[in-house]
């Protein structure tokens, strides 16, 4: 089975691997970044486990950036003591020929809760997963804590969410399509946001949009309030100084923390000097340094001593 992109996926640096998951017999193809062992090469077992979803169009890659040292979140929460997953979404990677036309948001919920307990199974976890989510992957973040079952292997800690909202800044025809991924200053920004050698590297790292995904893309803003009142745990939501697909004005921000009625708690927060592919560019590790820093505070309110 191969994974359809623009370009051959490059040679991964820093311990990380690619393996392959089962969901419910759908094959989930994804990166993995585990704790540099202990003296003696036992195992170190992780803190928690940081499952990475990708955006529209993109591909497990995304959290691997590579144009800049320092940028890639895997190295990084690896560091830190965390196991880092990110997976190709359903639809993307080794389960294109499976899905040529992708799953529902529904349907990829079910898909990832599989794939999760499939790695739960197979690898230590530690106090449970959290996920940190981009564009399309944080709808799918939100909906996967919306209907929750508790049978992913593991606890869900919390949610860390960008580049993705409530409502639309563009019009219905302005969202991607089958033409393409949307006009690119709306996906990156300003190049000056980005390190040199991006716009190269990222070729291995692009992927088409499923056609199912494309179409649910219209329905989000009237499914948002529903999916995140049934949200349960932790949320922080970023959006890029230079975001363009979302609007983040303040009122905007106000109406979409105000759905989440059941979570214990929510930052709505922005970050500056970035567009759209925050994970990609120059502020990269600053994001994932408060992504970070936003689990370590979802493991304090469980115990202190994790």
């Amino acid at each position: 089975m191969t994974t359809t992109t623009s370009a051959p996926a490059a040679p991964l640096t820093g311990g990380v691997r690619r393996i392959v998951l089962d969901g419910a017999g759908v094959p989930i193809s994804a990166l993995l970044a585990e704790p540099e062992p202990g003296p003696f090469a036992e195992p170190a077992a992780p803190r928690a486990t940081v499952v990475a979803l990708h955006g529209g169009g993109m591909s497990a890659g995304y959290f691997h950036g590579q144009a800049k040292p320092g940028l890639s979140l895997l190295s990084l929460g690896a560091r830190l003591g965390f196991t880092v997953l990110s997976l190709d979404r359903p639809g993307y990677g080794e389960s294109t020929a499976r899905l040529p036309h992708g799953q529902t948001l529904a349907e990829q919920s079910d898909t990832l809760r599989a794939a999760l307990a499939d790695f739960a199974a197979r690898h230590p976890t530690g106090a449970g997963f959290f996920v940190l989510a981009h564009s399309y992957g944080g709808k799918l973040a939100l909906t996967a804590a919306a209907h929750d079952t508790g049978d992913a292997g593991a606890p869900l800690l919390g949610l860390d969410v960008s580049g993705c909202g409530q409502e639309y800044a563009v019009e219905p025809d302005d969202l991607p399509g089958a033409r393409g991924h949307g006009h690119w200053t709306r996906n990156w920004g300003a190049l000056r946001l980005y390190p040199p050698g991006t716009f190269t590297a990222s070729g291995a790292l692009v992927a088409p949009m499923p056609e199912r995904e494309r179409a649910e893309a219209l329905r989000w803003p009237g499914m948002f309030p529903e999916v995140a009142a049934r949200v349960r745990v932790p949320v922080r939501l970023t959006f890029a100084e230079y975001e363009s697909w979302w609007l983040h004005d303040e009122a905007a921000l106000d109406r979409l923390a105000g759905c989440f009625t059941a979570a214990p708690r929510v930052l709505v927060e922005r970050l500056a000097d970035a567009g759209h592919n925050i994970s990609l560019g120059l502020t990269a590790r600053t994001y994932h340094l408060r992504a970070l820093a936003f689990l370590e505070e979802c493991l304090a309110t469980l115990r202190p001593e994790v």
